[in-house]
């Protein structure tokens, strides 16, 4: 007897809450989002990897991989601002619902270090 008063009222009012699956928040202004790398212009210096404050980020310069776990990421922006060549970028998207982890595998060319003739060949193809 007590409840009928309040539950009329509930059936007949609006919901409280958005209905996610059908109606989507448009993201802030300022939202940080997805994190994304272009790993075409990577250079794989590591530089995000030692700036993620939660170990995120992992890279191996040397196979020329990019690791990176959407789930561990706390979305802080650190490594999108230290990157040297701006290939990370912050999406204002939201990340989708996901049923089980994964992490997110980029692949590119590593960088190669310049070598310089040994001083002994250098002198030989001067004298000819």
């Amino acid at each position: 007897m007590y409840m009928l008063p309040n539950v009329l009222r509930n059936l007949s009012a609006k919901p409280a809450t958005r209905l996610y699956p059908l109606e989507e928040r448009e993201p802030f202004a300022s939202y940080r989002g997805v994190i994304t790398n272009d790993v075409e212009h990577c250079i794989f210096c590591s530089t995000c990897a030692r700036v993620c404050p939660t170990g995120a980020i992992v890279v191996d310069a040397k196979g020329g991989k990019w690791n990176y776990d959407p789930f561990l990421c706390v979305y802080c922006s650190a490594c999108v601002e230290k990157c040297p060549t701006k290939c990370l970028l912050q999406e204002p998207i939201h990340r989708k619902p996901s049923v089980s982890k994964f992490v997110v595998h980029r692949s590119g060319t590593p960088r190669t270090k310049k070598t310089k003739p040994a001083p002994a060949a250098a002198k030989a193809e001067e004298k000819q």
